[in-house]
């Protein structure tokens, strides 16, 4: 099978399995909010930002430093030591972050609730960190499919969990259990898909461990600092505000990670490509790739604008409850910065290829240092507005400066003529979502009916002005068969 079909075939099977894990994640997101309420979805978040600082602290660009450094090994022992050892990597770094949470937390003016319900959720942490090593496994081999079958199936139990929750009512600690159950099963689902490929075990050697720490230390402070401005804002709603507004503002942002998760799963597959025609002086390749690449993302980012300005508060009602109404006015500033992070991850992740995440360390610093004051000066004063909107502003900024990044060193720069075909498209979506009667939007199923139309219309719309080639949807549609790991030489 041809390189450009098994990225398609892969495309496909992860837009379903997205398509489903997405369906199943807004589910779990409707029992939670509707069975904590504001205030006790306001601690569960919490609670959930509270270590997720810590964990992405201990992340150190795992999962993109092990397609990196597996991404032109073909025998298979070399691979199995590199993985084993970026697997003890993880391990060590995600127990050592860990287990600093609980003498912060020691100072955190927060409720009994909540720094019990830190001290409980700390383990779930640990799942999805020693995912990553897998995931970039799967990654290089292009076999995604698994990755997505183990979401699909971690999401489930989480349904079914959360359902025995609400039926027993165990509140918030049996939300909170669920959820590090739900983390076990994806690493456990993640672990026996990889088998195929390697079994993956804890291993030493010195001289990788000091390979992973060169590759990885760039990225940990990007990362560190990447932190600061998109996490940072929960946190200083909590201290500065109330539990309601945070389970406001959460759950808008539940919406916005369950999103962003398309473009990271997408470049996560691109990444190896990018890598190996770099590597081997093939820059027009690259640039081909990319450029693809980038106009699949506005494909994707420029409807999203549209359709959330229009649909947000019926949006966030049907996922959350009547209680959340707020949030609708909440997700629609954060969707200009989701559609800033579709685009601006293909660009990150493409200086990743080139090697020179280094040079992104200042703009960081920068973002996040102007950020921090932000947050400091308009969450006091706008709530979770002033925190979405400084969302917006960071990550904006990092799309550019990653651009900028790529032409400096690769030279490439967008073309625009598929941006400008699908703005045509959103703009004829939009033009179908406000001839909807309103009463529509006031109930599940004619939403989902308004969202299937619209997009029906920008699909077709944009098929024929040329934004999609028949040729792609042909490609698109043949199936695979008997693929092998990625090899530069196919390209």
């Amino acid at each position: 099978m041809s390189l450009s079909r098994k990225i398609a075939h892969n495309t496909i099977i992860q837009i379903v399995g997205k398509i489903i894990s997405t369906v199943l994640g807004l589910f779990s997101l409707a029992l939670i909010t509707r069975y904590l309420g504001q205030t006790g979805f306001g601690e569960y978040t919490t609670i959930i930002t509270f270590l997720t600082i810590f964990a992405v602290i201990a992340d150190f660009g795992i999962t993109l430093v092990t397609v990196q450094m597996i991404s032109g090994v073909n025998d298979k022992k070399r691979e199995a030591k590199i993985l084993n050892n970026l697997f003890t990597f993880r391990l060590i770094s995600i127990i050592t972050f860990l287990a600093l949470s609980p003498l912060v937390l020691f100072f955190m003016p927060y409720s009994v609730a909540i720094k019990t319900g830190v001290l409980i959720t700390a383990i779930y942490f640990i799942f999805p960190a020693l995912s990553q090593v897998t995931i970039g496994l799967l990654q290089k081999r292009l076999s995604m499919d698994r990755a997505a079958l183990a979401e699909v199936l971690s999401r489930l139990v989480l349904v079914f969990g959360v359902l025995i929750v609400w039926f027993y009512h165990l509140g918030l600690k049996g939300v909170l259990v669920v959820t590090i159950i739900s983390g076990a099963s994806s690493f456990i689902f993640h672990y026996l898909f990889a088998l195929k490929f390697v079994t993956i075990k804890c291993g030493w050697d010195t001289s990788l461990f000091k390979e992973i720490w060169h590759r990885s230390w760039p990225l940990a402070i990007t990362i560190i600092l990447n932190l600061i401005y998109l996490r940072t804002d929960i946190i200083f709603l909590s201290l500065f505000k109330g539990a309601g507004e945070v389970g406001l503002y959460g759950a808008a942002y539940k919406v916005v990670d369950v999103l962003t998760t398309i473009p990271f799963m997408f470049a996560g597959l691109i990444l190896p490509i990018l890598t190996a025609s770099w590597l081997e002086n093939k820059a027009t390749y690259f640039k081909v790739v990319l450029q693809k690449s980038f106009d699949f993302m506005a494909i994707l980012a420029i409807p999203l604008i549209v359709g959330g300005l229009l649909l947000a508060g019926p949006v966030m009602i049907a996922v959350a409850g009547k209680e959340f109404s707020q949030s609708g006015a909440i997700l629609k500033l954060l969707i200009v910065a989701v559609a800033a992070i579709f685009l601006g991850t293909m660009f990150s992740h493409a200086v990743i290829a080139l090697d020179k995440q280094k040079k992104l360390i200042g703009f960081y610093a920068f973002t996040s240092l102007s950020s921090l004051i932000a947050y400091l000066i308009l969450i006091p004063r706008f709530s979770y507005f002033g925190a979405a909107a400084v969302t917006i502003y960071s990550e904006v900024l990092i799309a550019i400066f990653s651009a900028y990044c790529v032409f400096k060193y690769s030279r490439f720069i967008p073309k625009l003529q598929i941006v400008s075909k699908a703005l045509v498209a959103s703009a004829l979506m939009g033009l179908v979502i406000i001839l909807f009667p309103k009463s529509w939007q006031t109930n599940v199923f004619g939403l989902i009916m308004i969202i299937i139309v619209a997009s029906a219309t920008y699909g077709f719309s944009l098929f024929l002005i040329g934004g999609i080639k028949l040729s792609d949807l042909k490609a698109l549609s043949k199936k695979s068969t008997g693929a092998k790991p990625f090899n530069s030489s196919n390209l």
